[in-house]
């Protein structure tokens, strides 16, 4: 577990020279320039992520990196371009607090920012072959603080958070080299090495999903999809707009049907990158607390087991439907 990393470049004459150098000393900045490499190459940091935000404003500052892995957990990284103090570590659980509130419209503002692409459309490119409908966006905050040297007690604190606590939080120690030919090289350790980071990542709260509908009266049926058609979200508006409409004028509205919906009321840019609403809308309707959607509406799964398609509206509550619609 090194918290400084010493290299030495191997003269012509086979002589090791020392290699000292420093950001600073090179006239690099952090802002500038080590945001920069990262942001383009951020598995230097952590394998299996991908940013979603640079200089994120939070409540109490600005955030220098925000990223997702493909769990769909949320990674706080701060950076320093030299020692990290053990400030910093108060500064990223300061950040990671506000942003565990954060619901995915609000993340997926912050990636169309910086990816110009919402969260689920990238999520879904960067990760093509994670099923996105059992993905729980933020359930879980990691940290990751990245600098040049750690403080002997920044290194301890973290060590007593994450094995004591189930902190998902690690510390990345960076050296900048700079050979006397005048290549720029980055070398990099951590206190944790990542299978050890994922066995904490692999304890996250799963939402529970049911495919049983409900059995409620028509009055309290009524209220129920009143309320929740309140919420004015894309994926409850999409529900209302495109699946429980086709399903009006169709005896069975499948997947291909709703993404072509979807791009035609301009919910989604086009067929390819319609698949992730189309994923979430699946997932609403999958969650257990929903069973007075699934009450009105029934699907299957013809293709895969964790694919709902052909949707049918169930015929006694076609008027009930077409009053909370109207």
């Amino acid at each position: 577990m090194a918290s400084m990393i010493e290299v030495w470049e191997i003269g012509k004459d086979g002589k090791l020279i020392l290699v000292d150098s420093t950001l600073a000393a090179n006239n690099r900045t952090e802002p500038e320039h080590l945001e920069g490499w990262l942001s383009a190459n951020p598995t230097l940091i952590a394998k299996n992520i991908r940013l979603i935000g640079r200089q994120v404003v939070t409540k109490t500052g600005e955030l220098d990196l925000l990223a997702i892995d493909s769990s769909g957990n949320v990674i706080v990284i701060e950076l320093k371009r030299d020692k990290l103090p053990r400030e910093a570590l108060a500064q990223a659980i300061d950040y990671a607090s506000d942003i565990s509130s954060w619901d995915i419209a609000k993340l997926s503002e912050e990636c169309s920012k910086f990816n110009r692409q919402t969260l689920e459309e990238y999520f879904g490119e960067q990760f093509p072959n994670v099923n996105i409908e059992d993905i729980v966006f933020n359930s879980l905050q990691r940290i990751i603080l990245v600098g040049f040297r750690v403080e002997d007690s920044l290194q301890r604190m973290v060590e007593w958070l994450f094995d004591k606590y189930s902190v998902v939080i690690n510390v990345v120690t960076l050296k900048y080299i700079r050979t006397t030919s005048g290549e720029e090289l980055l070398a990099r350790t951590a206190i944790f090495n990542e299978e050890v980071e994922k066995s904490k990542v692999g304890r996250k709260f799963v939402l529970a999903k049911s495919d049983d509908p409900g059995a409620y009266d028509v009055d309290t049926l009524r209220q129920k999809l009143l309320e929740y058609f309140e919420d004015k979200r894309k994926v409850p508006q999409a529900i209302r707009s495109v699946l429980l409409k086709l399903c009006l004028i169709s005896n069975t509205v499948t997947r291909d049907m709703i993404k072509k919906e979807l791009v035609q009321q301009g919910l989604s840019p086009d067929i390819q990158k319609s698949f992730t609403m189309v994923a979430n809308i699946s997932t609403q309707m999958g969650l257990e607390k929903n069973d007075f959607l699934r009450q009105v509406v029934v699907y299957s799964y013809p293709v895969y087991e964790w694919e709902k398609d052909n949707y049918q509206l169930v015929k006694e509550y076609k008027e009930l439907v077409k009053e909370v619609l109207a």
